[in-house]
């Protein structure tokens, strides 16, 4: 079986040989981003949170391998039927509010 496979027919994963970083899309409130893990960050993630059990603050992510986008990005949903994509978002500029709408607490 090919390395890349999960055993037991559950699901295949096919991994990019770098993370993937995606376009920056947007809806009226939150800015998204989505990163498709390479193999070596996906098998650190699956291990720090225990096969994505848990959603994992930035120091986690970045240490991980998740680390070519800016300050300020929440890792805020898990995706199950896609363990290998890390789902990202991060609040908007309020245009009347000069202070950053990113930094700790932010969601």
């Amino acid at each position: 079986k090919k390395p890349n496979q999960r055993l037991g027919g559950e699901m295949r994963i096919r991994f990019p040989k770098e993370n993937v970083y995606s376009e920056k899309y947007q809806d009226d409130r939150y800015e998204y981003r989505h990163v498709i893990m390479d193999e070596a960050t996906a098998q650190k993630v699956w291990m720090l949170t225990d096969f994505m059990s848990r959603l994992m603050p930035e120091k986690e992510w970045r240490a991980a391998g998740v680390d070519q986008q800016t300050r300020g990005w929440i890792h805020y949903e898990v995706h199950s039927p896609e363990p290998h994509i890390l789902l990202f978002r991060r609040l908007l500029a309020d245009p009347m509010d000069p202070a950053p709408a990113t930094g700790p607490g932010t969601l």
